[in-house]
């Protein structure tokens, strides 16, 4: 569990003027509301609010965003009251804690995937402060880690297809690729076990191969731009189980047929290099 300097520290390395002061009430504040409460884990409640807070350290997000995170469920689950919060914390926090509570609320009372699109839209009419969404985006992926803990299974397939159907896309609209990934890597591990299990097993195999592939393919990318008088930033990655099997669904092959199982960025300095480089990467690796 993050500690509390830890929690502080974090957020000063991105922010040197954060309110020190604020943060470390706020951890205080809920560490005493959730008490004794327990996570399916059996670990205590408050550490779901602390690793919320974290994951959002991870985005830079302000202080105000890092005390909601860490108070966005007492008003769900304890005693606490908005205007407790608003007493301790101000307006500002109490509009965006009961924001967050607000959308916890329709959760539960939206359980039909035809609902979804339209839920969607409804999350993002509601939230005037995108920083609503984003903690409870940053929720949602700290209780998508940790769904193996739940046992009813009915209930963890229920929460992985509205991940799917409804928060994935709505990381994806906002910008937060990386959380959209893993939202649907997670649920899809759920969904379809077997497809899942397939699927990782054959990257284990490609891996075993090569598991210098990715940086060796950087470097020759590297070199052939260097040769053109282009410096850039390369970074490779090994894509998703799920958006490789949903590539297989789509374009109804098998993985060997997939040519696109690892994915680069090239990034230049210049719009004219940018068009340079794609040219000199089609004439160098013709589809």
């Amino acid at each position: 569990m993050i500690r509390q300097f830890e929690l502080v520290e974090r957020v000063k390395a991105y922010d040197p003027h954060a309110d020190e002061e604020a943060l470390n009430r706020a951890y205080v504040f809920a560490m005493m509301a959730h008490g004794a409460q327990k996570r399916a884990s059996g670990d205590p409640y408050f550490s779901h609010p602390l690793e919320v807070a974290g994951i959002l350290t991870d985005y830079h997000l302000d202080t105000g965003s890092i005390i909601t995170a860490l108070l966005h469920d007492t008003l769900e689950d304890t005693s606490t009251t908005l205007k407790d919060i608003e007493k301790q914390f101000g307006i500002d926090i109490a509009h965006l804690v009961d924001g967050v509570t607000k959308l916890t609320r329709i959760e539960f009372q939206s359980d039909q995937s035809k609902q979804a699109e339209n839920f969607r839209k409804l999350l993002l009419a509601m939230s005037k402060d995108i920083r609503v969404l984003l903690v409870k985006l940053a929720d949602r992926l700290h209780n998508m880690r940790t769904l193996h803990y739940l046992e009813c299974g009915k209930k963890r397939r229920r929460i992985s297809l509205e991940t799917m159907e409804i928060y994935a896309p709505l990381a994806e609209r906002i910008g937060m690729q990386e959380i959209k990934n893993e939202l649907e890597d997670i649920a899809f591990s759920e969904i379809s076990v077997d497809a899942r299990r397939s699927v990782t097993k054959r990257l284990s195999f490609l891996r075993s191969q090569g598991d210098s592939l990715i940086p060796e393919i950087e470097n020759e990318l590297k070199l052939a731009l260097n040769n053109e008088g282009i410096i850039a930033k390369i970074s490779g990655r090994e894509k998703t189980p799920y958006s490789i099997w949903r590539k297989m669904q789509k374009k109804e092959v098998s993985f060997e047929q997939l040519s696109d199982v690892m994915a680069f960025r090239v990034v230049v300095d210049t719009v004219k290099n940018c068009y340079a480089t794609l040219g000199i990467l089609h004439s160098n690796y013709s589809v």
